[in-house]
């Protein structure tokens, strides 16, 4: 029998990657390799040895492997152990896999003995950042040391000189008055025998600087603090406990202010070690008796470094500024090297996402000033980078400096360290640059919360942007601890009454905040995401109550009808048809939506209600989830399956959650989508409510072609608009920038959010043909679904498995499609033009069936005019075309010139019309494309 394995060590919990986890008992998962097609795991051991050398094993009869319960008796606060895993198949044993090494944190408010400390005077909100201090002694054998450390505001901390730990704007940002996380470091060998340096610099971070767009400060306290506790283990045994206390002084750094929205200013004429005889003051601290019960191990990895980008360009504007392109829109800072300054000169990089008329494009900025300076210290070469601020550019403005090489200037990027675990591939550049888009604006945006955008003062966690959004950030991400954390913080900020804040961390704490639709259901759908794509039960259960208070709450406002109506609602924001001073002026009816919404949430937590065999609740949610179901059927779906509001979000909606009651209805209403599609002349009128689900909706309706064309439309507004822009990740709004290069007009605009980036997820199960058909990928459907004119498309994930691949190729009339499965998984495959799906395990697969591309349906060649005419799923959309574009003279009564024509063939269009012949080839396209779809 071909060897089996294990791939790699086991993963522990979320697999975060760094010590002192926040679970006794937690959860492991594997990989496996094996080519034998009938391996099948029947029974793991898990070897446990626990820091004193003694090893424990334990057995189990399952073919589980992802995020199995932990077999061994939960741990303690500071344990720290190894574990690794063989498995059995027919009797036959595996080797153990490569060890994981556990560590858990402190469990226990009681673990920590360290006070929270604050500068008494210094370290005001407008002074400079304080630099707390003191010494530690550590005596000789030194075996291990452990730094458990967190802040009010952010940190920096250091040993003797030396940066502990590779995190930015640690600890994060969470819900402070509840969830505050400490992070755990091993600085063994940053210590030395004899005296060491401890000192931390504290930054305003989310806990006191700026927030939201009306520049709020101090939302979570006045005072910044330090939290720390150094553990010292030498070879005999014995420990010592080292932590923050009266004993320790402050002083001020040389970070003169900073702040996440305006930047930060730097004198580096200051050093930034503790105060010798620089003439600096310091003075003692405050010991702050604080809660320590709300102190939490993170979920997930924290922020870090994770690239940078070069300089493509430097260059002088219009008005002779200097300006740096880096050829990408991203989320960071600027790192500068300059040389022969005189000490005290100052340098200014001020950062905007795009120019308008070659200037930087400032206005969407808002209050927001993005600027970092420096005080130079006069050094022969001085690099400038900032520590406590970050900004969303791509472009940046240096001042004080008369030129500038591309090589002394980088893009540091920054985000959540999150681990990739999705690409997408196809035959045509411009879809692999959206997709490429999609990946940037995620990058920026998922920085310890998922944020909206990552330039202007707001860079909040909006519930809704999340919710339509996370399945394609699973695909591309392992967000499983990222999500699963937020959500935690979003159950603690929930109101009494149920009703989820439209921000987490909540910032707004407004008494009279409504419910609202598709926002506030982060709270039910979400959590399922996460279950369906890392086959999660446990977040199900963590996040239950948030889910079933917030039903409670949304079912209490749809009252005895069943219909949620009237209120404050957000609805389909950012319908490209809304004007740029009111977003939520969308086609959508919001009571339609609302109720839709309720009737997902409804049947999402009766679902997650049997998961977790809370049957009686199961009932009951499935009852109100029909309840309202029916009432949306009565009130705002007519007998032939019109949709009230007539647009496109709203059979979006009804046709992929099956709100329709009959599959007459269902056929009529995708009909009647097509229809608003073609007569838009392809182009996007979804906001974000609509806009993850329109081209599905195409699909199951039937018109999966349809759903191509317009996806790869070019006109604004399109997904493929920005790109033909250059952009480089995805827009707020549709039109951010207008055709002219001037930004949009409305008063919010950002060229980086991710929103409008969900339709990757349909990329990656239609076009590539790869989708979860059971939790955590445990089973899959492989069907691809060819159109577009594309030759050929792949999909990768590292799925809690392994890695699922697939691809296929269309060429001389063959299709050829070749999937990978992991060990564990079952794929159920359809082939073009199959009856039943294929169905196989673990391996590499290939096929090759005859195949012909989507036939263009070339009705000029079929119908007269006045067939034509009658047939408006596709006059009305030639007709509206033409008018659009100015292709006619006469845009009206179009109909009255072709009738004394109408026997003649529609292939006359054209000269009816009298089309100049010198656009007679664009009115021939854009008509092929209406008749192609």
């Amino acid at each position: 029998m071909p060897e089996a394995r294990v791939d790699g060590a086991v993963r522990v919990e979320h697999d975060a990657g760094v010590p002192g986890l926040g679970a006794a008992a937690p959860r492991l998962s594997w990989s496996i390799l094996s080519e034998d097609p009938e391996w099948a795991q029947e029974t793991y051991e898990v070897e446990l040895t626990d820091d004193r050398g003694e090893v424990h094993t334990q057995r189990v009869d399952s073919a589980e492997q992802v995020l199995v319960p932990w077999p061994f008796e939960a741990l303690q606060s500071r344990a720290r152990a190894s574990v690794r895993v063989r498995l059995s198949s027919a009797g036959s044993w595996t080797e153990f896999s490569e060890p994981a090494a556990v560590e858990i944190g402190l469990l226990d408010p009681s673990d920590w003995t360290a006070r929270f400390i604050t500068p008494r005077t210094f370290g005001g909100l407008d002074a400079p950042a304080p630099l707390l201090f003191s010494q530690a002694q550590v005596g000789p054998d030194l075996a291990s040391a452990r730094l458990y450390v967190t802040a009010k505001g952010s940190y920096m901390f250091s040993i003797n000189g030396q940066r502990v730990g590779d995190e930015v704007l640690a600890p994060g940002w969470t819900s402070y008055h509840h969830r505050l996380r400490y992070q755990t470091h091993d600085v063994t060998q940053l210590l030395r025998e004899g005296g060491n340096a401890l000192q931390a610099v504290l930054g305003n971070g989310w806990y006191r600087g700026n927030l939201m767009w009306d520049m709020k400060r101090d939302s979570y306290g006045s005072r910044l603090a330090l939290l720390a506790q150094l553990e010292l283990r030498y070879e005999d045994g014995s420990t010592e406990v080292i932590g923050t206390d009266a004993s320790w002084q402050v002083a001020e750094s040389n970070i003169l202010s900073d702040d996440i929205y305006n930047g930060q200013r730097t004198d580096l004429r200051i050093g930034n070690d503790a105060p010798g005889n620089d003439g600096r003051d310091c003075e003692p601290v405050d010991v702050l008796d604080d809660d320590l019960s709300v102190l939490v191990a993170p979920d997930g990895p924290p922020v870090r470094v994770t690239g940078e980008q070069p300089a493509t360009n430097v260059f002088r504007s219009p008005s002779g500024k200097l300006l740096v392109d880096f050829g990408q829109n991203l989320v960071g800072w600027v790192r500068l090297t300059v040389r022969g300054q005189a000490p005290g000169h100052e340098v200014t990089v001020r950062h905007a996402e795009v120019l308008e008329h070659g200037e930087l494009g400032l206005r969407p900025l808002r209050h927001a000033k993005a600027t970092d300076s420096y005080l130079l210290a006069g050094t022969p070469e001085e690099i400038m980078e900032p520590q406590f601020t970050f900004h969303g550019f791509r472009y940046a403005q240096v001042d004080g400096l008369n030129d500038l090489s591309p090589d002394d200037v980088t893009a540091v990027v920054i985000g959540s360290d999150l681990k990739r675990t999705g690409w997408f591939e196809c035959s045509n550049p411009n879809l692999n640059q959206l997709h490429e888009n999609v990946i940037w604006g995620m990058r920026g945006n998922f920085l310890d919360v998922p944020t909206d955008c990552p330039q202007r003062d707001e860079r909040l966690g909006w519930t809704g942007d999340i919710q339509v959004f996370s399945p394609t950030a699973s695909f591309l991400f392992d967000t499983s601890g990222f999500l699963s954390s937020w959500l935690k913080d979003l159950a603690v900020d929930q109101y009494a009454d149920g009703t989820v804040p439209f921000v987490i961390p909540d910032i707004m704490r407004s008494p009279d905040l409504p419910a609202t639709t598709a926002w506030g259901d982060a709270a039910t759908l979400v959590p399922w995401v996460l279950h369906e794509r890392f086959g999660d039960v446990e977040v199900l259960r963590q996040q239950y109550p948030s889910a079933k208070a917030w039903v409670d709450r949304i079912v209490e406002l749809a009252g005895e009808n069943h219909l949620w109506e009237g209120g404050f609602q957000f609805g389909d924001w950012l319908d490209p048809t809304a004007p740029p001073d009111d977003p939520a002026a969308a086609q959508a009816d919001p009571d339609v939506v609302a109720t839709a919404y309720l009737v997902r949430s409804a049947q999402v937590l009766s679902k997650t209600a049997a998961l977790l065999r809370y049957d009686s609740d199961a009932k009951h949610y499935q009852d109100l989830a029909d309840a309202s179901l029916q009432a949306f059927r009565h009130e705002y779906v007519t007998g032939a399956g019109r949709v009230l509001s007539d647009c496109q979000t709203v059979y979006a909606l009804a046709l992929v959650w099956d709100l329709l009651d009959r599959e007459q209805q269902s056929r009529h209403a995708g009909k009647r989508l097509a229809d608003l599609v073609r007569t838009a002349g392809f182009r996007v009128s979804t906001g974000f409510v609509g806009t993850p689900l329109i081209l599905d909706a195409l699909t199951v309706a039937g018109f999966p072609q349809l759903a191509y064309r317009m996806l790869l439309e070019k006109g604004n507004p399109s997904w493929l608009y920005p790109v033909t822009m250059g952009a480089t990740t995805i827009w707020e709004r549709w039109d951010s920038m207008l055709p002219d290069g001037t930004i949009n007009p409305g008063q919010m605009t950002s060229f980086n959010h991710y929103a409008l980036g969900a339709v990757a997820d349909w990329m990656h199960r239609t076009i590539a043909g790869l989708a979860p058909a059971a939790p955590g990928y445990r089973r899959v459907r492989i069907q691809p679904l060819p159109g577009g004119n594309l030759s050929s498309a792949s999909a990768t994930h590292l799925s809690p498995y392994g890695k699922i691949s697939v691809s296929w190729t269309e060429q001389g009339g063959t299709f050829s499609l070749h999937a990978e499965i992991p060990v564990g998984v079952e794929a159920q495959v359809w082939l073009p033009g199959a009856d039943e799906a294929t169905v196989v395990r673990h391996g590499r697969h290939s096929w090759s069936v005859p195949f012909e591309p989507p036939a263009i349906r070339n009705h000029a060649e079929e119908l007269t005019l006045a067939e034509l005419m009658r047939e408006d799923t596709l006059f009305k959309p030639i007709a509206a075309i033409l008018k659009e574009r100015k292709l006619v003279k006469d845009q009206w009564h179009l109909k009255e010139k072709l009738v004394p024509h109408k026997e003649e063939h529609a292939s006359r269009l054209l000269d009816v019309l009298d089309v100049p012949e010198a656009r007679r080839a664009e009115a021939e396209a854009l008509i092929e494309d209406v008749l192609t779809s």
